[in-house]
This record gives C-alpha cells, sequence and structure tokens, in this order.
C-alpha cells in the first residue's frame, strides 16, 4: 500500500537502465504533440456531428418552409443546401475516416513505435518524472501512487 513517503514513480513509468534525459524529454515532446492530435480529433468529431445535426435540422426548416407557403425557399434549401458535399466530394464522415486513416492511426502508431523501441514501450516517463520533482514527499495529497498501489 503507498503512503505519502512511498517514492515513485511505479516500475512502469520508471526510466529504463540507459535512457537519457534527451531522450525521455523527446518522448515527452512526442506524448505532447500526440495529446494535441488527440484534442484536434475531437474538434474534427465535433465538427462531424455538429454538421450532422445542422443537416438534420435543415429538413425541418424545410418543412416548416413548406407548411408557411414558401415552397421556392424550401425546394432552394433541399436542392441546395440539405445533402450537400462540405468539402468537394465529402462529407464530414470521410473526411473523418481519411483523417483516422491517413494519419491519426500513422501518428499514434509511430509513437507506440518509438516508445517500444527506446523505453520498452513506458508511457509517460517526462511526466512521472516531472510529478517525482514537483510533488511536496510525505505530504497528503502528494502522494506517489494511489492507495491501492
Amino acid at each position: 500500500m503507498a503512503t505519502p513517503d512511498t517514492p515513485g514513480p511505479d516500475a512502469t513509468h520508471q526510466r529504463p537502465d540507459g535512457v537519457s534525459d534527451l531522450t525521455v524529454e523527446a518522448l515527452g515532446k512526442l506524448s505532447e504533440a500526440l495529446e494535441v492530435v488527440e484534442h484536434a480529433r475531437g474538434y474534427l468529431y465535433g465538427f462531424h456531428r455538429l454538421t450532422g445535426k445542422a443537416d438534420l435540422n435543415l429538413s425541418d426548416a424545410e418543412d416548416l418552409f413548406r407548411k408557411a407557403g414558401h415552397t421556392e425557399i424550401a425546394d432552394k434549401l433541399a436542392t441546395e443546401i440539405i445533402g450537400r458535399n462540405v468539402i468537394e466530394g465529402r462529407w464530414t464522415f470521410q473526411i473523418m475516416e481519411d483523417y483516422d486513416d491517413h494519419y491519426y492511426s500513422e501518428f499514434k502508431s509511430f509513437e507506440k513505435e518509438a516508445r517500444d523501441s527506446l523505453v520498452q514501450g513506458k508511457r509517460h516517463l517526462f511526466e512521472a518524472e516531472m510529478k517525482e520533482d514537483r510533488r511536496t514527499k510525505g505530504k497528503e495529497h502528494h502522494e506517489a501512487l494511489p492507495p491501492e498501489a
């Protein structure tokens, strides 16, 4: 059981022998970049969902225009805006698939390969060492590990 004085980090977050500070820093920057890509991917999925929701809402607007007697506007909305490609030849799901298949998956694979080849696949070494440097040893809520560790 971990106590406030338990040294850390745990074995899965300890740098293997012979790994340099620069290697850990480089992997930390790679991991940081992947986190940014994950965040961007989330925005892209949000864009996908919001655009789809808007397209579905346009159908409601079309129906209301028709009920209000504005058939020309309803017809133009139905033929020119509803179902329109957001990028030449593509709906948002196609953008998502291209992003995932040609960038995101390659980036994730590269990051894992780099960790596997340099630090036995260990993740977040830079952050684990930063935590150890920044925490106040022996102080409650500054423990190296959770109590169940």
